[in-house]
Order: structure tokens, then C-alpha cells, then sequence
């Protein structure tokens, strides 16, 4: 009877075998993630203000205040929830454009 030994080949890569990255690699990261921050702020603010508005105009958006309140709530303080705002508001519109009743 034959036996044949299978390897397996695992690319594997220590912390001490990894090229650490330049400083200016990490500036760029960071820099970056900082931009990221300030978009997330910015936006949350934004939809901060979208809980100041009156009914009728928050349903010309396509949304409901009680969508917008659950939107920020769900959402961490330095978390975006305009993608899932809007979300909300396209698929409104889709159903109103079918001819479905808004709920």
C-alpha cells in the first residue's frame, strides 16, 4: 500500500517578516481616516437638522420623522446615516412611483 504525504503550503507572514509601512504611508492613512471623519460628522449634523423640519417637508424628502429618528439612533455618534436616509427616501419614491400606498 502507498501513502502519499500532502502538504500544505501556508503563506503565512510574521509581524517581524512584514515590511513596515513608510511614515508617509501612514500620514496618507491617517489623513485619510481623518477626512472620513469629518465627512461622517458633517453628514450626521445634516441629518441632525432633518429632525428640525415639519412633517410636510420631510415627507417631500421622502422620509417621516420617525424614519430619521430611528436612522440617528441606530447610528453611532461619529457614524454616517446619510446612505441609509437616503436608501429610505429612494425606496419611497420607487413605491409612490408604482402606485403603492407611502406608509
Amino acid at each position: 500500500m502507498r501513502t502519499n504525504d500532502r502538504i500544505l503550503d501556508f503563506d503565512i507572514e510574521l509581524a517581524a517578516d512584514r515590511p513596515s509601512q513608510t511614515l508617509a504611508a501612514r500620514l496618507a492613512r491617517l489623513v485619510t481616516w481623518f477626512g472620513s471623519l469629518h465627512v461622517a460628522l458633517r453628514n450626521r449634523l445634516a441629518a441632525n437638522s432633518l429632525a428640525d423640519l415639519d412633517e410636510r417637508l420631510l415627507n417631500d424628502l421622502g422620509l417621516s420623522r420617525g424614519d430619521v429618528q430611528d436612522v440617528l439612533r441606530r447610528h453611532g455618534l461619529v457614524d454616517d446615516p446619510s446612505q441609509q436616509l437616503t436608501r429610505l427616501a429612494r425606496r419611497r419614491a420607487e413605491r409612490s412611483l408604482r402606485g403603492h400606498k407611502s406608509d
